[in-house]
């Protein structure tokens, strides 16, 4: 059985501190600045949004767009 390392992979330069919009999802609509980025069991980038108002919310990586 081959051993397959998993790279901790980012959407579209998403980067802790970078500005962005998400553009679908549950939260579309809204903006703020990443705070947490993290990769689970099955690879999904997931990060933590931080808008203006300090209210913070998940969301799939993929899902949003860096400004």
């Amino acid at each position: 059985m081959a051993y397959h390392s998993m790279k901790k992979q980012t959407s579209k330069g998403v980067r802790d501190g970078a500005r962005c919009r998400v553009l679908a999802g549950r939260h579309a609509g809204k903006s703020g600045v990443v705070r947490d980025i993290n990769t689970s069991k099955g690879g999904n980038v997931t990060i933590t949004v931080v808008q203006d108002d300090g209210e913070r919310f998940k969301t799939l990586a993929r899902n949003v767009e860096i400004q």
